[in-house]
């Protein structure tokens, strides 16, 4: 990053960046990965990069859909299995692309709730199951960790969904997940039990590939029609498949990432939990959601953003007075936290000074 330049941690980018084998594979690249197609379909598959995915999660390989990150498959699911007029569920905080893309094919979105706790969202399962009989969706799409409020769906309420709509098409949309350092990967087997699921992860966030754009689905047995649907027959992009292959040859290196990401978000709950007027939500993700006093925001964001340290303030009349804060490395988040510490008394008074109170 040049001298100057903000930090951005308003985008949930990860700021430490791709491992040092993924930049190996940019030097070393030569022109036949540009010119020649995948030789892949020779071993029957559809590229390098399903082989191994398919491999690592023990599916067959025509049961991973590579895509133009977790976007692209979310909006072939959606543009598949959505008619106009039907139901597309979604959680009532999420990405606003959900929204988006079943506006796209003329699909109605249909939210369901999370419920605000102390410290932490959760779905409000009741709630999602009744939604089955009186919406009869199309689709239902899960994200876990969800955008932006950094919860988890556990695992018993995730069954209990799927078993739910075991007949419907189900997304599980795990973008943000490896995050955890502590969770197990062992969510594929799920695609075995419920033949209608489809588990979207991504290169983007743990990876530090955003820039390449590279995401994959692992789909259920019972999806053949959608496996068609979202064929890449003369295969992906060489060289986001090279630098993905790289990636999972560095477990140690993401690993490390994934750790002291989880070390700041304890730093991160300890110091907002200790403001007045303050709750932050436990996150399994590369962001946190905080809430403040309405009052304390317009100045804090002056006086962070004349310091280049943009973070995101929700402006949606349900989200006034939150924040959504992306983690950069280390030092990047000890130079945040150090400057709302020090605007922090400023806030405050004005927030004593209106009587708000949170």
């Amino acid at each position: 990053m040049a001298a100057g330049e903000p930090v951005l941690f308003d985008r949930n980018e990860n700021r430490f960046g791709p491992a040092p084998a993924c930049l190996e594979v940019l030097r070393k690249a030569d022109t036949e990965l540009l010119f020649n197609y995948t030789r892949a379909f020779r071993r029957g598959a559809y590229s390098d990069l399903s082989l191994r995915l398919a491999a690592m999660h023990g599916v067959d390989e025509h049961r991973i859909i590579l895509g133009y990150g977790c976007e692209d498959i979310l909006k072939e699911a959606v543009h598949h299995f959505v008619a106009p007029d039907e139901a597309v569920l979604i959680p009532s905080a999420s990405w606003w692309y959900y929204t988006a893309i079943a506006d796209e094919v003329g699909g109605i979105t249909v939210q369901y709730p999370l419920i605000e706790e102390e410290t932490t969202y959760r779905v409000d399962v009741d709630a999602l199951i009744a939604q089955r009989e009186r919406h009869a969706p199309a689709l239902v799409l899960i994200a876990s960790p969800n955008n932006p409020t950094g919860n988890r769906m556990p695992r018993a309420d995730l069954i209990r969904v799927l078993e739910a709509y075991r007949d419907t098409p189900v997304v599980l949309d795990q973008a943000y997940f490896g995050l955890d350092p502590d969770e197990a990967d062992d969510y594929a087997e799920l695609v075995a039990r419920f033949p209608r699921l489809v588990i979207l992860r991504t290169f983007s966030k743990l990876f530090a590939l955003a820039g390449v754009r590279i995401g994959y689905g692992i789909t259920g047995t019972g999806l053949a029609d959608f496996e068609r649907f979202c064929a890449r027959n003369l295969g992906y992009n060489r060289i986001s498949e090279r630098l993905a292959l790289a990636a999972l040859d560095s477990p140690d290196y993401y690993r490390d990432i994934a750790r002291r990401m989880a070390a700041d978000r304890e730093r991160f709950y300890e110091f907002f939990r200790a403001l007045p007027g303050c709750r932050i939500y436990d996150s399994a993700a590369n962001f946190v959601l905080v809430r403040m006093p309405e009052h304390v925001c317009p100045g804090l964001k002056a006086v962070l953003d004349e310091a280049g340290l943009v973070i995101k303030f929700f402006t949606e009349p349900a989200f006034l007075g939150f924040a959504r804060i992306s983690l950069g490395t280390t030092e990047e988040n000890a130079r945040l936290l150090a400057a709302i510490e020090t605007a922090w008394p400023a806030a405050a008074a004005r927030v004593a000074a209106s009587g708000d109170v949170a």
